[in-house]
């Protein structure tokens, strides 16, 4: 058991505004948190202080944020505090959760079963109206479904809307009225609900039932929202029902990474907090602790005069690794693939660990250019969003293993044992020499020892294992020694000391549906997301051409104001 921490101890490593923010307990306090300024460091330790001074009781305090990782990193930040009775929970987890508590005494009987993918049931709803979707467009009608339930719309007020939609090409406007119809009436016919509908249900609940809202609002009486720019009318609307009257609300966010309003998110939420609550505390971190100064001016440069954006200050200003961005052009997809592999390479070859290293694109299918590329060059490498690690075979027998040696009660240490089991499943201490699928095993192993190595002096087994499974639960997976390979969009909340930013050409950074000014604003924030994410080196890239085109790209339009004569801006250099 962690030992709570005395109240002043929590304040000492924070910067002046982080201490600020961790001192502002209660009423409304709005924390605008650029890339790399630390804001989960602020924000638990906000929490914890809380909770070490009591005022706040760990049982009513809510934490909420957008992925099941992002919560599982959270409360892993809080126990490590002293905080761990605090719930760090996804919007949808706490709505789930107080809908099955709910639902028996409310409604009766058992809550309707999830439905686990909205396409199958789109795909009958289709065929029901003689439709013939293929797969991608089924997709494209999911995502249509979401938008307007997180929207808060109902069937009448999207008809008003649908036409200026944009929709798939195989769905009419009246056809995509008659496919949410029949979606709805199939789901309702074989009692279901969907992801959305259980925020929409847990709504309905507390605004029908006052008796379910006095116990909600009595349970979590103090609410912290991180990733603030990326809640919808939905999740506020909820976020206003669970808080009541009370007041006493931290929300964190940056209007610069604001990348999923095509999904229904909106940034006017954070900007007009202030507003909102005109006694509100507002703090400002902008002191970058993650990138190298030219990073930081690269990314300033992106962002300079646009609404709502924070400029940012390198911490680290006089680093001795600071690296000015570089712009590179070749001549098609293939050569920029291949000279990304090649530089990989090179600093594996001078120290740095793969797991150190990114390349990110905008879309998937741009990958496979630089998988093939890298193979070829001997790297290892992970495509993010792809096979999880806890879904791997191996990994999930050994911790069902690690889980059944508990039974055992050993009293041997926790890395003996945990070794003794990998062992037992075909770990060895060297590696295999060769790459390929059983070196890819062994790394897997290899990663769950590593963690049963970084556990703390004491940890038993019991408590290994049930971290494994809050890990499980909270993708929150271990760090592997392979390149990773990404979209833009997934790799939201990481960072890596080299990145590799590709296809920074028009039509894919912004991508060509991107038309209006609002979706060219959502690409530029986008890109600024990806800069971000880089610690020490950062390179970007463009092609001329697609290997199967002919016809000549244009770099992207952000490409112009990165490469400017200023110092610390990104050279173009021209590969062969």
């Amino acid at each position: 058991m962690v030992t709570a921490p005395a109240p002043e101890t929590l304040l000492a490593g924070l910067d002046d505004e982080q201490r600020v923010a961790a001192q502002a307990l209660l009423g409304p306090v709005c924390l605008l948190a650029g890339a790399g300024t630390g804001k989960t460091r602020a924000i638990t330790h906000r929490i914890a202080f809380g909770v070490a001074s009591g005022v706040y009781p760990p049982g009513r305090v809510m934490a909420l944020t957008f992925t099941a990782r992002a919560a599982g990193g959270l409360r892993g930040r809080l126990r490590e505090l002293g905080a761990g009775g605090v719930a760090a929970r996804t919007f949808h987890a706490a709505a789930l959760a107080q809908l099955s508590y709910f639902w028996p005494q409310v409604v009766g009987g058992g809550m309707p079963r999830l439905v686990e993918t909205k396409g199958r049931l789109i795909a009958q709803a289709a065929e029901t109206l003689r439709l013939r979707l293929d797969t991608a467009t089924l997709r494209d009608v999911a995502g249509e479904i979401e938008w307007r339930k997180v929207q808060g719309l109902t069937a009448e007020r999207y008809a008003a809307v649908v036409d200026g939609r944009a929709l798939p090409d195989a769905v009419s406007s009246a056809r995509m009225l008659d496919l949410h119809r029949v979606y709805e009436e199939l789901k309702d016919e074989r009692r279901q609900l969907d992801f959305e509908d259980v925020l929409l249900a847990t709504a309905g609940m507390l605004e029908a039932e006052s008796r379910v809202a006095a116990q909600v609002r009595e349970q979590y009486r103090f609410f912290v929202v991180d990733e603030y720019q990326d809640v919808s009318p939905m999740q506020q609307r909820l976020l206003e029902l669970w808080m009541g009257e009370r007041q006493d609300i931290c929300v964190v966010g940056d209007a610069s990474q604001t990348i999923y309003s095509f999904a229904g998110a909106s940034s006017d939420y954070l900007l007009g907090f202030p507003s909102r609550y005109g006694d509100a505390t507002v703090v400002r971190l902008e002191r970058n602790y993650r990138s190298t100064a030219p990073i930081v001016e690269t990314a300033n440069r992106l962002m300079r005069d646009r609404a709502g954006a924070l400029v940012l200050r390198a911490a680290g200003a006089g680093e001795p690794r600071a690296v000015a961005p570089q712009i590179t052009v070749h001549p098609d997809d293939r050569a920029e693939a291949r000279a990304i592999a090649a530089q990989v390479a090179e600093q594996i070859g001078r120290g740095r660990r793969p797991q150190e290293i990114a390349v990110l694109y905008r879309i998937n299918v741009q990958g496979a250019l630089v998988e093939q590329a890298l193979a070829d060059a001997g790297v290892t490498y992970q495509v993010r969003g792809a096979r999880r690690f806890f879904d791997l075979p191996e990994v999930k027998q050994a911790l069902m293993m690690i889980k059944g040696a508990t039974v055992a009660r050993t009293v041997e240490p926790l890395f003996k044992t945990v070794s003794d089991v990998l062992r037992s499943l075909g770990w060895t201490q060297d590696p295999p020499e060769s790459r390929g699928a059983v070196r890819d095993r062994w790394e897997s192993l290899n990663a769950l020892l590593q963690l049963a190595e970084e556990t703390p002096d004491g940890t038993t087994l019991q408590r290994f294992s049930d971290e494994l499974a809050e890990r499980a639960a909270g993708q929150h997976e271990p760090v592997l020694p392979a390149v990773t390979l990404a979209t833009i969009h997934s790799a939201k909340g990481l960072e890596w000391e080299s990145v590799f930013l590709l296809g920074l050409s028009e039509g894919l950074v912004p991508i060509s549906y991107a038309r209006s000014l609002s979706a060219i604003d959502e690409e530029r924030r986008l890109l600024y997301v990806g800069i971000t994410r880089a610690r020490s080196r950062l390179q970007l890239s463009w092609s001329e051409k697609a290997p199967t085109r002919a016809a000549a790209r244009q770099p992207s339009r952000f490409l112009a104001e990165l490469g400017t004569r200023t110092p610390g801006a990104a050279a173009t250099v021209r590969s062969s």
